[in-house]
């Protein structure tokens, strides 16, 4: 069996953020959100990944490699023009071939593994089987009806939902899948939708199964979303200190995780939080559900509940940082020079929320 994971999006709800990198490689736990799927396909035991690639190509190339790391090979597939999942399958079609294969969206989290539902789709031969998931707004999501564990109707974002039960984003499908694509015809938002292929394919008699996942899902598409995940994963983390740079004066309390040559001076952290390499942290706070990353500096001030990403520098600032999601290089201080104006540089679609 072989894996698609599909990261071509241009992740326009995570601007200013995407504007300079993919959106499936913002950190989650300090580690980007594709690897936490990858780590989940190879627990399959699948060998051979797909990854679909668009705008942001480059920089997952530059990231991923080959898979060697992770023991598997990772070749990319270009898909010059995102115009849905199922279009995305027929473009990985050479690929594929005849094989049955694991689809997965790139920016999607789940707290547990998925090894048991490939090794149901394969031991009772579907010719497709859906991951899903109860959600509390059925309408912003592809939606399954489901009797007796098996799916007899799917519908995209429905006004009026059959079911709570979310399409989580992980499939698997038989090489039926691929008929099944060329006989339909791009939806109102002109995408060739995955929904509709699976909906042609119960119509057509094909044994389509389901179940509902164990533990949280989250799709990280939003900044929130982002923020929610990253607590989800944090929750889970356990103590582990490298950093042989923490002064007397610091107090590190509960489960926090702190990479090789973190400094740490004067400051308190209380968990879960975890700091990535070469950061440093001076007379200040780092409160739960934080996550910074390498080489972030911290100068008097306190942060929680928040995602810092590299290179960033805060110093200064009167009053907590909280629910921050923060890009690579950002400079946030107060200055000391009179008079003490605000004074930003702010990117499209930035949120600054002064209080």
């Amino acid at each position: 069996m072989k894996s698609i994971i599909l990261c071509a999006g241009k992740g326009t709800r995570l601007r200013p953020l995407t504007y300079t990198s993919a959106k499936h490689l913002i950190p989650i736990g300090n580690k980007p959100v594709l690897f936490y799927g990858i780590e989940a396909i190879k627990n399959c035991g699948i060998k051979d990944v797909g990854i679909i690639i668009g705008e942001t190509g480059e920089d997952i190339k530059k990231e991923t490699g080959s898979g060697r790391r992770w023991g598997i090979n990772i070749s990319y597939i270009e898909q010059k023009e995102a115009l849905g999942l199922a279009h995305a399958v027929k473009v990985a079609s050479d690929y594929l071939g005849e094989e049955k294969f694991l689809m997965y969206l790139g920016d999607n989290l789940l707290k547990n593994g998925i090894e048991d539902y490939a090794k149901k789709f394969l031991q009772e031969n579907y010719h497709a089987f859906v991951l899903l998931t109860e959600v509390e707004n059925p309408r912003q999501f592809g939606v399954a009806e489901v009797k007796e564990g098996k799916v007899v109707r799917v519908v995209e974002k429905p006004k009026d939902p059959p079911s709570n039960l979310a399409l989580t984003g992980i499939y698997f499908f038989d090489q039926n899948i691929h008929q099944a694509i060329n006989s339909i015809r791009p939806s109102a938002r002109g995408e060739l939708e995955i929904t509709d292929a699976i909906q042609w394919m119960i119509e057509k008699g094909y044994k389509v199964g389901a179940d509902v996942i164990k533990g949280w899902w989250k799709d990280t598409g939003k900044p929130g979303d982002i923020l929610e995940a990253n607590r989800l994963v944090l929750e889970s983390i356990e103590r582990d200190i490298y950093s042989e740079k923490i002064d007397q004066n610091s107090s590190i309390l509960g489960r926090v995780k702190i990479e090789r040559g973190v400094e740490i001076i004067n400051s308190k952290i209380l968990g879960p939080a975890i700091i990535g390499k070469g950061a440093r942290i001076l007379n200040s706070y780092i409160g739960p559900f934080t996550s910074l990353s390498e080489k972030v500096e911290i100068v008097n001030s306190e942060i929680e509940y928040s995602v810092v990403l590299e290179n960033t520098r805060i110093a200064n600032v009167n009053g907590r940082l909280q629910r921050c999601l923060i890009g690579k290089g950002v400079q946030i201080f107060h200055s000391d020079d009179l008079p003490r104006v605000f004074k930003f540089i702010l990117g499209d679609h930035s949120s600054l929320n002064l209080m």
